[in-house]
């Protein structure tokens, strides 16, 4: 079968390789690739910056954001073939810590953890791949190619998760409105289940051309392109801007929350006073938290979010799919995308 493979911290030595099948140790669920999103994390892994092979290997299988349909299961295993579905990333660590023990292995305390395609356990770029059955969501079988989308609504289900249990603290706490920082995938993904939630919602973004101020309408929300005159009560922050970050950390309102669910670069230094910021969060009741990864409660949670949305809004998200012969073309950046798809079926 075919597989993307990448050589973990040798610059674009991705290739489309002929490879062994999936061994049966990867698990019992044999799943045949309908599609493969393509992010970030794929784009900095091919580049050298991030990744590791198994153990053992050279090479790693590439891909995260998987969809598929299973083409055998065991018995009463809770698939069938033919059943729509999608892989969870991460696999708690071996010891295990508390949090991988209670099943949040995305809160993994020591690090010990494996994610496929990105470290330590191959990926699902590739023709079919192997699923543990406890690792594997069914999804509503109307969603077909949209259904790419589970992974990256999982992390904004999380960061929904994490918000309003931290809103708890305050019981008389009801939050009105929200700020999602980039109109992304995840930016809008985010925005989506913000609107699921009957939240007034608001999108920040520097692109006023293409389909992302049209997304963000469709969705009910207010698109903006800069923060003056926002006071939201959550702020979602998808970007990594240093300077975003900065900004929407004073905004929002007393008892306000902001997750940062977007990561950073680094090396950029920005002075700001520490002492105004740390006076506004206490006296205000503030909260600042990061957020990434997800558990298989926050993939349940995405599947639903996913089977309520608005068909066409989703089919919006994605806005290049790729035949697997082109694959150097899902890792170009282009102006006007979303979501790109590596197609399987093409």
């Amino acid at each position: 079968m075919r597989a993307l493979t990448v050589k973990p911290g040798t610059p674009n030595s991705i290739q489309l390789d002929a490879v062994a099948p999936p061994p049966e140790s990867d698990g019992s669920v044999l799943v045949r690739a309908l599609a493969l999103g393509i992010c970030g994390t794929d784009r900095e892994i091919v580049a050298g910056d991030y990744g590791w092979a198994p153990e053992g290997q050279d090479r790693l299988i590439l891909g995260h954001e998987s969809l598929g349909r299973v083409e055998a299961a065991p018995d009463d295993c809770g698939f069938a073939k033919g059943d729509l579905v999608a892989g969870i990333v991460r696999r708690p660590d071996p010891v295990p810590c508390p949090a991988c023990a209670a099943g949040v292995w995305d809160m993994c305390r020591n690090g010990q953890y494996t994610e496929r395609g990105i470290k330590e356990r191959n990926g699902y770029g590739s023709e079919y791949f192997r699923v543990e059955p406890d690792f594997l969501l069914k999804l509503d079988p109307s969603l077909d190619i949209l259904g790419v989308l589970m992974e990256p609504t999982s992390v904004v289900a999380k960061a929904w998760d994490h918000v309003l249990r931290i809103g708890d603290r305050a019981r008389a706490w009801t939050p009105r409105n929200a700020l999602v920082t980039g109109a992304g995938p995840v930016g809008l993904l985010a925005a989506m289940i913000g609107a699921q939630r009957g939240l007034e919602m608001h999108v920040l973004d520097r692109n006023t051309e293409g389909p992302k101020p049209k997304l963000v309408k469709a969705l009910g929300a207010t698109f903006h392109t800069s923060l003056d005159g926002l006071c939201p009560d959550i702020v979602i922050e998808c970007t990594g801007a240093p300077t975003v970050i900065l900004d929407v950390m004073g905004r929002t309102a007393p008892d306000g929350i902001v997750c940062l669910a977007g990561v950073s670069s680094g090396g950029r230094k920005l002075p700001f006073d520490i002492g105004d910021l740390n006076r506004a969060m206490v006296l205000e009741n503030r909260v600042v938290f990061g957020s990434v990864n997800a558990n298989r409660d926050h993939y349940a949670a995405a599947a639903e979010a996913l089977a309520k949305a608005d068909r066409k809004w989703l089919a919006g998200l994605i806005t290049r799919r790729v035949p697997l012969e082109r694959w150097q073309e899902a890792l170009e950046r282009r102006d006007d995308d979303i979501k790109v798809v590596l197609d399987f079926t093409a």
